[in-house]
């Protein structure tokens, strides 16, 4: 099996766990190659496991069965990005906090990588948004796997977001942003805020404001077969545009438009796991002290 490795370079305090997790591939006879910066830093910190490990620069050429993440859900997230649409399945290995892209502990690597190479997994397909404005900068990745965010750029004062679903206008918020959110990164961002958590594999979006100045506005879920228009005012006419923490500053003359993206990522899951299990072990779901 030929595997792809994606990781982060400031993740020094946890190069413990990270060695566990390729000493486990090694001896698995797995083909390796890595991500060139992720790689440098395995030369230099841990030099016994590079011997057999490929440094790649563009991901998007190389050919692999399954790319693996290791550490938290932001390196997920990177990593998808780097494999954007070439459905190489993608497995979270966790060295981060709290996990629900990268939910396979560093500890149940063997296992969980012999269930795989046995076949024994399955593959979840997750969508995403994607964002189409006039002047968005070429080198910019215009797809996000949690949420796209408008943000004020500012601590002054809030932003006016005019919101348009399909061809229906929805509201005017007044607030500090608004977050558009895939099933995905409905445990993310928009969870944080008050918004509700989806099921992966529902067909929606959720629209979640972000200290919204009214109290008669709260989330929604939107079908994910319509098109999202924002335009935005500001006071000093500008604002942040963010994709899963990706963020760029836009004039308020441009009007962002989001829709699902042409493709998905594949996400490697254990058989026998379900999002329930994730839901009761990440976030304590339904526990009562008093049991």
């Amino acid at each position: 099996m030929k595997i792809l490795l994606f990781g982060h370079n400031y993740q020094g305090a946890r190069l413990a766990q990270v060695h566990q997790v390729l000493q486990v591939l090694s001896r698995m006879k797995a083909s390796l190659a890595a991500h060139r910066q992720f790689y440098e830093l395995l030369a230099r910190e841990l030099p016994d496991v590079c011997r057999d490990i490929e440094p790649i620069d563009c991901c998007r050429n190389y050919q692999a069965d399954m790319a693996l993440s290791i550490g938290g859900d932001g390196t997920f997230l990177r990593a998808a990005e780097m494999i954007g649409d070439r459905g190489i399945p993608v497995l979270g290995v966790n060295i981060g906090r709290l996990g629900f892209l990268a939910d396979v502990p560093a500890e149940e690597t063997e296992s969980v990588m012999t269930e795989i190479l046995a076949g024994r997994y399955k593959l979840e397909e997750r969508s995403l948004l994607q964002v189409e404005l006039d002047n968005l900068p070429r080198d910019f990745w215009p797809y996000a796997l949690n949420e796209v965010a408008v943000l004020k750029q500012d601590t002054s004062s809030m932003i006016s977001i005019h919101t348009t679903v399909g061809e229906s206008y929805l509201n005017t918020y007044q607030a500090d942003g608004l977050i558009v959110a895939t099933p995905t990164g409905s445990t993310a961002y928009s969870m944080s805020v008050g918004g509700p958590i989806l099921m992966p594999q529902a067909a929606n979006w959720v629209i979640s404001p972000v200290a919204p100045h009214s109290l008669t506005v709260r989330p929604l879920v939107v079908n994910d077969n319509t098109d999202i228009t924002l335009r935005v005012d500001s006071r000093n006419h500008s604002y942040l545009l963010s994709l899963d923490g990706r963020s760029i500053m836009l004039d308020t003359d441009e009007r962002v438009v989001l829709r699902k993206a042409p493709f998905s990522i594949r996400v490697v899951k254990r058989l026998g796991h379900s999002f329930a299990e994730t839901l009761r072990a990440k976030l304590m779901w339904g526990m009562d002290k008093r049991e």
